[in-house]
């Protein structure tokens, strides 16, 4: 650790963090944020899935039976209510057996649950987690399978149908298809490696090699004419059209998910210190917001005045992807700048006395959005441990 660190700000962040936590866990598992008023109206008070997944990473690590029994508890309660085709809901409301699977779907909740049922089952080989949810996890795999294109083995998705819910990515998307490869890799499935493969050529199209598949040969063609190469991932990739924008927390995942070589990565990260990305707080989930007048733009971005540049899911700042983050700049070999990081991560959950926001404006870095996020709490913990103890997603 550095010498220069404000440590007791560590602790605390740290500390807080547990608490935090513990008062965000009820007996089905954890709510996404601080019970409110206006967290039940918004329906942050409920078990999300993706959230609840996340926060099971770090709940897990911190080897806290309180919170490794509430993690338990979320992917038991997720797999619970589980759709009869095998998706994870959005969220649940487990006190009114409330389902919700958002309006055009929502696959990344099925992948963050597979991964954490995984990491779960590491942590604790002897309770045979995978094996007890044996079912329920063929079930979730056949569900994604059936989304998987049959000749570019990506999965393929709706409009505004993951976590970043009204950005208007479709067809190919980085995001899940990052998650797709590592549960792929995890759970032995085929063809990860064609996954692998066709994920350079879709998502970063501007290699010399040419790719075989005249599907995907055409899709980079357009790609190819339309755009400049900046070294980056593409956000999403459809027929003739895809996201400029550069997904920083997708991009984040592709590289810890080893879809990237370690040093090609290593640039990568460089290259997003050099625009940024971590400033004013660590980390803004894009760096070059859609505008309004940008083909891309929907009217439903502009729901709650909340989707504008700088803003939520379109150039916001997310504290809890810096965890992720943290966990990258260690993998890369950077350990003094990842717990430097985790410092001014720890200052943002500071801000406005320890309210653990949802999110900062990206260029302001004025708190937003709904207080006493679970995740933010949690990927701290996460990434705290990286560090200390080596743990690995």
């Amino acid at each position: 650790m550095n010498k220069d660190l404000d440590k007791e700000l560590i602790d605390e962040c740290y500390r807080r963090s547990l608490e935090l936590l513990k008062t965000n866990c009820r007996p089905e598992g954890i709510n996404a944020a601080l019970k409110t008023k206006k967290a039940d109206t918004r329906h942050y008070a409920s078990i999300f899935g993706r959230d609840a997944a996340i926060c099971s990473l770090g709940m897990v690590a911190s080897e806290d039976r309180h919170l490794i029994r509430c993690a338990k508890n979320s992917l038991l309660t997720l797999a619970k209510f589980q759709a009869p085709n095998g998706q994870i809901a959005k969220f649940v409301k487990p006190e009114k057996k409330e389902v919700d699977f958002w309006y055009t779907g929502c696959i990344d909740a099925t992948l963050w649950w597979l991964i954490a049922v995984d990491f779960y089952d590491r942590a604790f080989p002897g309770e045979k987690f995978r094996e007890r949810l044996k079912k329920k996890i063929h079930l979730a795999l056949y569900w994604l399978h059936c989304q998987e294109h049959q000749g570019l083995y990506l999965l393929q998705q709706n409009e505004a149908s993951d976590w970043a819910d009204i950005m208007p990515r479709t067809g190919f998307v980085l995001y899940s298809n990052a998650l797709w490869y590592r549960v792929k890799e995890i759970y032995g499935l085929e063809h990860a490696l064609k996954t692998r493969h066709f994920f350079r050529y879709i998502f970063f199209p501007f290699d010399k090699a040419v790719p075989a598949n005249r599907r995907a040969r055409i899709m980079a063609h357009y790609v190819r004419r339309g755009k400049k190469r900046d070294g980056f991932y593409l956000s999403f990739v459809n027929f003739a059209f895809w996201g400029p924008e550069i997904d920083v927390y997708a991009n984040i995942l592709s590289m810890l998910f080893g879809l990237s070589p370690l040093s090609r990565s290593a640039r990568r990260v460089e290259a997003m210190l050099k625009l940024k990305v971590n400033e004013p707080w660590p980390v803004k989930v894009v760096h070059d917001p859609l505008r309004q007048n940008s083909p891309l733009w929907r009217t439903y971005m502009e729901r709650y005045r909340q989707n504008y540049p700088w803003q939520y899911h379109n150039g916001g700042i997310w504290p809890f992807v810096a965890g992720f983050w943290v966990t990258l700049l260690n993998r890369v070999g950077k350990k003094r700048l990842a717990w430097r990081e985790l410092e001014r991560y720890a200052k943002a959950c500071s801000l406005n006395n320890w309210e653990f926001n949802e999110w900062l404006h990206g260029r302001t870095g004025k708190p937003m959005g709904m207080a006493g996020q679970s995740w933010n709490a949690s990927m701290f913990i996460f990434a705290w441990h990286c560090l200390k103890q080596g743990v690995r997603l």
